[in-house]
């Protein structure tokens, strides 16, 4: 089950909204862990190999997309040694996936993708569980994020946004696809901050992935969203939806997205990136943690990879091991700074 926050996240529910967020939370766990399962391979004879490759979104979003290309790459180039499987476990922005992945503990065939969003999910609902309290394995990709708005919009430009927001913050409607702590969250308190505006007035509301995202968009529920761009491209292309600013150091070089400023160029002191990785359960040895990171090893430095990278716009971020765990500490740390900056821890 799919699960959407419906209101803005302020300091003076935030109380409230904890309590919700946990129910919210219980409620996913017990109803519907398992939304979409989806083979992707072909069965071998050996199935003492055969693995899982959990999502902690619906298909289609940051996180499936990610998966899904490198499972295609472990899977054709016979990485692994087995099938491969990948399970969308949809349900309060990654937390149940988050939440079963930490009871799989000593699981040694199984994986999950994550990122920000699934870091700051855990706080918004209240998972005691952090992603490097289970086995980090490796940081695949960064993505710019973007400011999209439905094509009929009057924000024509990110200033028009900004003079919007300093005239009275509370009169526009922003949302993301992920929940408070995610990427999608960040990116707007801080680009509030870069320009003067006090993110604790910002009205942000929680999807649960770019579809909703998309849906809230197009029917005039929200006036501007903050995601990554890969799963917009078609709405974009369409005419359907426009892009005010992207947030990365330089512009995106796919041609639908190529005339689209970056946010220094417009003035604002901010440049803004999503990241995805890979961990497994908490608990196994530390012989299958390195042949898990070697699959990614192999699969990153295969040139069925480099295409996936160059075809959906994504930074090359590859980081394994001891590493990556440190960079998801300092991640937690990140966004459990910022949650209490806005009175919402």
């Amino acid at each position: 089950m799919s699960t959407t926050t419906s209101g803005p996240w302020t300091p003076d529910g935030g109380r409230a909204r904890r309590r919700g967020a946990r129910a919210a939370l219980a409620a996913a766990l017990v109803t519907a862990l398992v939304a979409v399962t989806a083979a992707c391979g072909v069965t071998r004879g050996d199935d003492s190999a055969d693995m899982d490759m959990w999502i902690p979104n619906s298909p289609g979003g940051g996180y499936d997309q990610t998966g899904r290309a490198a499972v295609g790459v472990l899977d054709r180039g016979d990485i692994t040694g087995g099938d491969l499987q990948v399970t969308n476990i949809l349900g309060a922005g990654g937390s149940v996936a988050m939440s079963r992945l930490m009871g799989e503990e000593g699981n040694e065939r199984l994986m999950m993708t994550l990122g920000l969003g699934v870091v700051g999910s855990t706080y918004s609902f209240g998972v005691d569980a952090r992603p490097h309290d289970a086995t980090p394995l490796a940081q695949l990709i960064e993505e710019q994020e973007g400011v999209l708005v439905p094509a009929d919009s009057p924000f024509r430009t990110i200033d028009d946004l900004v003079a919007a927001w300093e005239k009275d913050p509370g009169s526009v409607v922003v949302g993301g696809g992920s929940s408070p702590g995610g990427p999608d969250h960040l990116f707007p308190m801080q680009l509030a901050k870069a320009t003067g505006v006090d993110p604790k007035q910002v009205r942000y509301v929680s999807y649960d992935g770019g579809g909703p995202l998309t849906s809230a968009l197009l029917g005039n529920k929200i006036q501007v969203g903050f995601s990554g761009l890969a799963e917009f491209e078609g709405q974009i292309a369409a005419g359907e939806l426009r892009v005010l600013a992207v947030s990365g150091d330089e512009r995106v070089a796919e041609d639908v997205l190529a005339d689209v400023p970056t946010l220094t160029e417009s003035g604002i002191d901010l440049v803004f990136t999503n990241w995805r990785g890979v961990i497994a359960p908490p608990g196994i040895s530390e012989e299958r943690r390195a042949e898990l990171i070697d699959h990614l090893t192999r699969m990153h430095d295969s040139p069925e990879w480099q295409q996936a990278l160059a075809d959906n716009g994504w930074t090359d971020a590859f980081v394994t091991g001891d590493d990556f765990e440190q960079f998801l500490r300092d991640e937690d740390e990140r966004v459990s700074t910022t949650l209490k900056e806005l009175d919402l821890l």
